[in-house]
């Protein structure tokens, strides 16, 4: 009899939650939206209020269907503090949260950039992380500091409440500055420089690890939400990579090893499992430039009209150039100053023209990080809203010269979570097994296009002559 296996994923404002038969065909979804306590730098969220949404997608779901295992992946960074009744003594700080701005500084300064990332993998130290905070709430609320039993992250304290026990995946705490990537433990020293120590942790376990039963349900350790969503579009070792066009871009790649750090490394590495490594890229804009684009200038039109618009112009759009960056540029520059821009305007150009050019830019973007991340998969996994897009899939793999592939299962965090509770189930013999067994293509684009090769040159010249001008 087929095993019924539920994939949570709990994003930053909404939980969603899938259930898949071991086959990888989804019998059912409900979801939950919730809003975060804002107030300046201060982001956060009631801990009780997560199990309730949990608990919301998990009833209606077991009203319906027997369910045979479980397993959350969640955001990363959100940090929990429990008392030593297992309570929370303040609400929840998001991973938005600024207010360790100035503890992340002093990390920094004590460690060192070059040691964090050897270390840790991250190639920055975000005041958004657990570690600043734990030393925020040492300096600044000593009150909850000492009485203090527990430190977790949102998947952890979802485990706890299921099962009773205090364990975490590894690869939550990859962006954590707390755990070795390369070892798998906790860092001693950076506990003692935090004043805590590992009793007050969560014990460390690789994803698909079954922790517990939560009414007469396997529960079972999952990711970090992109490492989730990774598994679920089937990228288990280095012959595939996935892109992900939503309102920002992602693109990320598994490797067995670490880049070697260099002064202004801006890529971080994150745990898959032992010696299994994810790299991620990303800019904050992407779908959301063809947005502004359509809500700006064409309102009333729809995408599949606009599609249509930019599949009547040629490749390279008549010397039409976008540089996305509306919200400036991450990777592999930093440079929150960078603005979008149309370059090589004329006459000649229409609104299909301008609906490519930003198509285009994304599609440059996407080989520029698989340049800089030296991947050589073959073929990339698309996902996101973008995937939806003929044309876009078409043009992103004459732009990179790879397969592009669409996914049948969009929901990718969701299944990436139910082949993890498969795995610590017993279900699957290993993730990369459950992977090649249920992961679908939809669609394959194999696409060429030697327009392209000068396109995407006139591209790089124009963002490496406009960035100086920012």
């Amino acid at each position: 009899m087929s095993k019924n296996l539920l994939g949570i994923d709990f994003g930053t404002t909404s939980l969603k939650a899938c259930l898949f038969n071991e086959n990888g065909e989804r019998l059912a979804t409900e979801s939950v939206k919730y809003e975060l306590i804002t107030d300046g730098d201060y982001i956060e969220f009631p801990v009780e209020d997560f199990f309730t949404a949990f608990k919301t997608v998990f009833d209606k779901i077991t009203a319906k269907f027997a369910v045979d295992a479980l397993s959350v992946d969640t955001q990363g960074e959100t940090l929990i503090v429990l008392d030593g009744d297992g309570k929370p003594l303040m609400n929840a700080i998001s991973w938005l949260d600024t207010r360790a701005e100035k503890q992340a500084k002093e990390i920094e300064e004590k460690f060192g950039l070059e040691r964090i990332y050897n270390l840790t993998g991250q190639a920055e130290v975000p005041s958004g992380y657990p570690a600043p905070k734990i030393a925020w709430l040492k300096e600044n609320r000593p009150d909850v500091f000492e009485k203090a039993d527990k430190f977790l992250l949102l998947e952890d304290y979802i485990l706890y409440r299921l099962t009773g026990k205090f364990a975490a995946s590894r690869s939550l705490y990859s962006s954590s500055l707390l755990m070795d990537i390369k070892t798998g433990d906790y860092i001693p020293e950076m506990l003692g420089y935090l004043g805590i120590t590992r009793e007050n942790l969560p014990t460390l376990c690789e994803s698909g690890t079954l922790i517990g039963e939560y009414m007469g349900v396997k529960t079972v350790t999952s990711a970090l939400d992109q490492i989730a969503g990774i598994t679920g579009a089937g990228i288990t070792d280095e012959n595939s990579m996935s892109e992900t066009t939503g309102t920002a871009l992602a693109v990320c790649a598994v490797t067995d090893k670490i880049p070697p750090y260099k002064k202004g490394t801006k890529v971080s590495a994150y745990y898959v499992k032992k010696g299994s490594y994810c790299l991620l890229m990303w800019s904050p804009t992407a779908g959301a430039t063809l947005e502004y684009f359509k809500r700006t200038f064409c309102e009333n039109a729809g995408y599949d009209e606009m599609n249509g618009w930019a599949a009547a112009v040629p490749a390279g759009c008549e010397g039409l150039i976008c540089l996305p960056h509306l919200c400036g540029t991450v990777m592999p520059e930093n440079n929150p100053k960078a603005r979008g821009v149309f370059f090589g305007i004329e006459l000649k150009h229409g609104k299909g023209h301008y609906i490519r050019a930003i198509m285009e830019s994304v599609a440059y973007l996407i080989k520029e990080y698989a340049e800089y991340l030296k991947v050589n998969a073959k073929e990339i996994r698309s996902v996101g809203g973008g995937s939806n897009s003929k044309l876009w899939c078409e043009i992103k793999s004459a732009v990179t010269g790879r397969k592009i592939q669409t996914l049948k299962e969009p929901e990718t965090a969701c299944l990436g979570s139910a082949i993890f509770a498969g795995v610590g189930a017993g279900v699957y013999k290993d993730v990369g097994e459950a992977a090649r067994a249920i992961v679908a293509v939809k669609e394959e684009y194999s696409v060429a296009n030697a327009e392209y090769a000068k396109a995407y040159a006139d591209y790089k010249q124009k963002e490496k002559a406009l960035s100086r001008a920012f």
